[in-house]
């Protein structure tokens, strides 16, 4: 669980912005879409593979 301290003087939307802020950080809406559906080992592997091939042929084409 996520806890804010509002601080004297301090508004709400500042401080809402400091809390999505660190919702964001932590990852939790990544987690739990992620345990929404079992994946296996090999598949997980097999993705990140296919992530980084990805992203290194987009990098590629950058400095071109």
């Amino acid at each position: 669980m996520i806890h804010i301290t509002v601080k004297e003087g301090e508004s709400i939307e500042k401080a809402l912005k400091r809390y999505k802020k660190k919702f964001d950080k932590l990852g939790i809406v990544r987690i739990l879409r992620e345990k929404q559906h079992y994946t296996k080992p090999s598949v997980r592997r097999r993705n990140q593979v296919l992530k980084a091939i990805f992203t290194q042929k987009i990098r590629s084409q950058q400095e071109a």
